[in-house]
């Protein structure tokens, strides 16, 4: 994990704030490109509170297109980037068929 500065994110009674240029490197984009696309929808957040063992903790995991940006709130305000767990490679199909609807409905 890397640390961050505390001022990137701040939550106050459950909103979450994070400065726009601190995040738009992370997802590729400039700070303009980043409000813009937030504003269309294109970039996506979720953040999660932790309970037992995490109870104090938050973690914003923010989305554009295939880049993925996670970092977690610690209970004492200090942030530390996280790395996001890789997928599954997709496995290689071969072509649809219509044969294959015929084949599942026998």
């Amino acid at each position: 994990m890397v640390e961050l500065s505390s001022n990137v994110v701040t939550i106050v009674d459950g909103d979450v704030t994070i400065n726009a240029e601190a995040l738009a490197p992370k997802l590729s984009l400039s700070v303009e490109a980043l409000q813009e696309k937030m504003a269309n929808g294109l970039v996506t957040s979720i953040a999660e509170t932790g309970i037992d063992d995490d109870a104090g903790r938050t973690r914003l995991t923010f989305r554009y297109r295939a880049r993925v940006w996670r970092v977690v709130v610690e209970d004492d305000g200090t942030l530390a980037e996280c790395p996001v767990p890789k997928g599954r490679p997709p496995t290689k199909k071969r072509p649809f068929s219509l044969l294959d609807l015929v084949k599942d409905a026998s």
